[in-house]
């Protein structure tokens, strides 16, 4: 997420830029899929009669994980593993056409991967539609001003120079996210497809999702209207940087 990709040049030629970005982008999000289900999973077992405990141990291994992946997989694809980032980088230029038309089928693959390889690890059916809804207007705004804020903070790290730091920042952004938020802080439509199959603490209902990811984007749009009016002077990013997620 906060190192610029790698140059062509000096990537193998077996796999182009293009290719190895995509990978990167269905790894990280297999993985951050992974590790939101799986570690809610876990949280449930080991907790079961004790709801804030399981939600503060799904937090915590969540922004843990998260940092790994984004320093794991930044350098290659920019670490974004959220569709809103990689629309918001597009407007601001920081990726083109190929790049985005790539990056948003590898997350969503790598989503529905992630999902269904927690699942099989604690011997549940790979797939099982979630029946958890998660409606009602506290929730949609939620998740407006989540995204929001992790939009911002990514995207304002890069444009000030201090990309380096977006891995930890993300990582404790979406770690509070999950407790200041009555959505517990999806902010990301691959999140919302991916969490649909399993039934799970993790899960969200295919009914929730329609007014989920709407209101991401609209949270997005807010954000990038909002890093243009603070950072008005930048128009791109760096050679050292790439502006990414969660």
């Amino acid at each position: 997420m906060p190192v610029r990709p790698m140059p062509e040049r000096l990537m193998p030629e077996r796999l182009g830029a293009l290719g190895r970005q995509a990978l990167a982008e269905f790894l990280g999000s297999a993985g951050l899929v992974a590790v939101v289900v799986g570690s809610g999973i876990a949280a449930h077992r080991l907790s079961p009669h004790d709801i804030g405990l399981q939600l503060l141990e799904n937090a915590l291994v969540t922004g843990a994980g998260l940092v790994a992946l984004i320093l794991a997989f930044g350098p290659v694809s920019g670490g974004h593993f959220n569709p809103v980032v990689t629309l918001a980088d597009r407007v601001l230029r920081g990726v083109d056409n190929r790049q985005l038309a790539a990056y948003l089928p590898a997350q969503l693959a790598g989503g529905c991967v992630g999902a269904i390889l927690a699942n099989l690890m604690y011997d549940l059916d790979a797939v099982s539609i979630s029946t958890h809804g998660r409606s009602g207007g506290g929730r949609w705004l939620s998740e407006v001003l989540a995204t929001f804020g992790l939009v911002v903070l990514v995207f304002g790290l890069a444009r000030a120079g201090r990309a380096a730091m977006a891995p930890f920042a993300v990582g404790a952004y979406i770690t509070a996210a999950y407790w200041w938020s009555s959505s517990t802080s999806f902010a990301n439509p691959m999140i919302d497809i991916a969490r649909m199959l399993s039934n799970t603490f993790a899960g969200i209902a295919p009914s929730s999702v329609p007014m989920f990811v709407l209101a991401q984007l609209v949270g997005a749009a807010a954000a990038v209207a909002a890093v243009r009016v603070l950072y008005p002077d930048v128009e791109t990013v760096s050679d050292e940087v790439v502006v990414p997620h969660a």
